[in-house]
């Protein structure tokens, strides 16, 4: 879908919203949740376990993730395979989608056009012009929009927001990151419930009914841009935050695939150039090691004082140092404590959908990172490095 596509239908009506209800003070948000996989219901139960929210419907294409869905949420909700039909409901006050990576944008669209605000999981987008189209209409109609790179609401990335900005590092030109992780191979291509494909495919090409793409659809280009997207939406949205950096003005981007009859690769290296005179190195390796939950994730500042190391669930501090075991001047660690990231990204959205402030992720930080993603798509499958134009709000390659 092209913009001037987005433009012409639902964006072009938000203007007209005018009945929304208000939440009161004694009121809980109404929540839909819009893909009911395994994210989906995941998710669900965050919505589920925070006193702000209750869980009134729940849609998927598929049978099967319907009916799990339904459970996640406690039962009593009312169910849909079709998420135009959950956004006609007037109890619904937000969705959650977490659908395939290419439904995104339309459904953000569809749903602000509905009155609702929004957590979408993470990347925002699948395109660039999807990207300008959602900041459109969310900016328009005075949405509230979260996206779900939750370590922007995460009590340890806060506290390490503030190191970076304490002046401790000095001057930062290099930020090196990775996540590793161990995939042998790829899920089984079966269907065992009634599917609407043509429903699943939305806004996808067409094509016949294919299990290996439904039940793989991350390793896709149709539908995703695979691990290398889904994990650096997080990573290079952390770094942009801790950073202050926008858009970056060039990508490159090498990746080999290792799983069978998959088209996206699952080790990757991206390098990232930004205007604001430095450079990120990010790699993911899903045929590595999962080693330990200190080092399988990371980001590390390299200042000219010092460089801070930002894990999942610890961060550390080294000054500059001549000494071969330096140690660190400054370390929290608390292993095993990063689910309450999430939860703390779902009390953020809630509180502001009462408020109506933005919340930590929203819309502009989405397309920062969706627009660096989909550089490093393209700067792959082309083999060239990609570049930004900002007058023109375009990628060049």
């Amino acid at each position: 879908m092209d913009r001037r596509h987005f433009l012409s239908g639902s964006v072009a009506a938000v203007t007209a919203l005018s009945a929304q209800r208000v939440i009161g003070a004694n009121d809980r948000v109404g929540v839909g949740t819009i893909g009911t996989g395994g994210r989906g219901r995941r998710m669900t139960l965050y919505f589920k376990e925070n006193a702000r929210a209750e869980v009134r419907a729940v849609c998927d294409v598929y049978e099967e993730n319907l009916r799990l869905g339904i459970e996640a949420a406690g039962g009593r909700v009312t169910p849909y395979d079709d998420y135009e039909r959950l956004l006609e409901n007037k109890d619904i006050d937000a969705v959650l989608i977490a659908t395939p990576d290419h439904w995104h944008a339309r459904m953000i669209l569809d749903a602000v056009e509905a009155g609702k605000d929004i957590y979408v999981e993470k990347p925002m987008c699948h395109t660039i012009d999807e990207g300008l189209a959602v900041i459109e209409a969310v900016r328009r109609a005075r949405r509230v929009v979260q996206v779900g790179t939750q370590r922007r609401s995460y009590d340890l990335f806060l506290e390490g927001k503030k190191v970076m900005e304490s002046g401790k590092l000095g001057e930062v030109r290099l930020v090196n990151a990775w996540w590793y992780n161990h995939q042998s191979s790829v899920r089984a291509p079966k269907i065992e419930a009634k599917l609407n494909w043509e429903k699943w495919l939305g806004p996808a090409p067409k094509r016949p009914l294919d299990p290996m793409r439904f039940r793989n659809w991350y390793y896709f280009y149709d539908y995703s841009g695979g691990l290398m997207v889904g994990q650096a939406a997080h990573i290079i949205d952390a770094i942009n935050w801790y950073m202050g950096s926008g858009y970056p003005s060039a990508v490159t981007c090498a990746g080999e695939v290792h799983l069978a009859d998959v088209e996206i690769p699952e080790t990757t290296c991206m390098i990232l150039e930004y205007p604001e005179d430095f450079m990120v190195v990010f790699t993911v390796g899903y045929k590595a090691m999962r080693y330990n939950a200190a080092l399988d994730q990371m980001k590390q500042f390299h200042g000219s004082l010092a460089r801070f190391d930002v894990g999942r669930e610890s961060h550390a501090l080294y000054p500059q140092s001549y000494e071969i075991d330096g140690k660190p001047s400054l370390e929290r660690k608390q292993f095993g404590s990063f689910e309450r990231a999430t939860a703390q990204h779902v009390e953020n959205f809630l509180s502001c959908v009462e408020s109506r402030k933005d919340p930590n992720a929203p819309v502009e930080a989405g397309q920062h990172t969706n627009v660096a993603l989909v550089m490093a798509i393209e700067a792959l499958r082309q083999g060239r490095r990609a570049r930004w134009n900002n007058s023109t709000r375009q990628m060049e390659i």
